[in-house]
């Protein structure tokens, strides 16, 4: 059940939501649910129905996918306030995608059911416009990982996920096992292991049981160059 501050949240974060008519915004606000997660739980397994729209009211989510062998991949993360159309993928014709998704923080989402956002969807215009910009937004974000994995060489792209990691955290220590690492690049845990030994030889940073410290960031960055 949402409250009323949920509510004026769901209503700042839907572009679309003046453009609803009363009876819609009353049917969203009826079948919203306020889930909270702690972190390591599943948010959305790819073997699932569709759940529908997740806003993230606080938290953080990591979206990735799973190859046959187990391999994971993060494909992007949301944040506090960004949504993710994806998990609604059912709700498009033509879109079908098996993610998963998982709390890399305690989090809580605000889920608008699959059914009622494409219904909503089938006949309002400026939904259909939403829809379509957040769902071109991920997928550029995952055509840049699908970049990275493909044309980019490791060390580079360690360097840009460390730099990156850093920024999320806003320290430059980084509370990640080599094999969380791994999990996020799509990568093995011996090789993410080598090129931080090679990076502790060049003093680039300093590698402690469980995290990174980032020694020289101007280094890593003309890493990425």
């Amino acid at each position: 059940m949402i409250n009323n501050k949920d509510i004026d949240f769901i209503s700042n974060k839907l572009e679309f939501w003046n453009s609803l008519t009363i009876t819609e915004k009353k049917q969203i606000i009826s079948k919203s649910q306020l889930i909270s997660y702690t972190k390591g739980k599943s948010v959305y397994d790819g073997l699932d129905d569709c759940r529908g729209l997740i806003i993230v009211k606080n938290g953080q989510l990591r979206t990735y996918i799973l190859s046959d062998n187990g391999k994971e991949v993060t494909l992007y993360r949301l944040f506090h306030d960004e949504i993710c159309i994806m998990s609604a993928s059912c709700a498009l014709n033509n879109m079908n995608f098996d993610l998963y998704i998982e709390a890399e923080k305690d989090s809580e989402i605000i889920l608008i059911p699959t059914d009622i956002y494409s219904e909503i969807s089938k006949n309002n215009i400026e939904v259909q416009k939403f829809t379509n910009k957040v769902t071109l937004t991920r997928f550029s974000d995952v055509m840049w990982i699908m970049e990275q994995i493909l044309f980019m060489s490791f060390d580079k792209r360690l360097a840009m996920f460390l730099l990156d990691q850093s920024s999320i955290e806003k320290s430059d220590t980084i509370y990640m096992t080599h094999e969380d690492i791994a999990k996020h690049m799509g990568s093995a845990r011996e090789v993410v292991s080598r090129m931080l030994k090679y990076f502790q030889n060049e003093g680039y940073v300093k590698t402690e049981r469980g995290s990174i410290i980032l020694k020289n960031k101007k280094k890593l960055q003309s890493i990425t160059f």
